[in-house]
């Protein structure tokens, strides 16, 4: 007779997402990594990045009036205790109202990009943004072009390495 074991709440809870937790720019003149504490601030240093190039004296030090500089250490390391991803360069800055949401699939293979409205709607390609730029008149100041789907680039060398299921077989 097989019994089934009870479920624990770690089975039965639903799938995690994986998000972005920690955004991060790599200095221009030493190289170091800077964390960057919101999505905005984020989004604002990589729409004009080819233009003005991140360095470390453009970051503020949080609660003080002076800048970060190449000589104090990283913020972060770049390592494989966390998945990183790249982002392209000048993605436009997210329209106000709107949500960008980048999320990673289960098997590490890529990053879906959504856009969530101020309705409330999902948005998940060019086509059904510039629909619903059409079909909503209070938004006709806005163009696809102010969307990216483009993808981040998921550095396959910080990936996790699955945990092998070992089953021990015995007469």
């Amino acid at each position: 007779m097989v019994k089934e074991s009870p479920k624990t709440a770690k089975q039965e809870a639903a799938p995690r997402t994986r998000t972005t937790d920690m955004w991060a720019v790599q200095c221009g003149k030493c190289f170091k990594w800077r964390t960057i504490p919101t999505q905005e601030e984020f989004e604002e240093i990589r729409s004009n990045f080819i233009e003005d190039p991140f360095t470390c004296d453009k970051k503020q030090k949080p609660n003080n009036n002076y800048s970060v500089s190449c000589e104090d250490p990283g913020d972060i390391e770049y390592d494989s205790t966390r998945s990183w991803v790249a982002d392209k360069p000048n993605i436009p800055k997210t329209p106000a109202g709107f949500k960008r949401r980048v999320v990673m699939r289960k098997n590490y293979s890529k990053m879906d990009v959504y856009y969530h409205t101020p309705t409330g709607r999902t948005l998940r390609s060019i086509t059904q943004v510039a629909s619903f730029l059409e079909t909503n008149p209070q938004f006709k100041h806005l163009s696809p072009s102010d969307f990216s789907f483009s993808l981040p680039k998921v550095m396959e060398d910080t990936i996790p390495i699955p945990e092998k299921n070992v089953v021990s077989l015995t007469d």
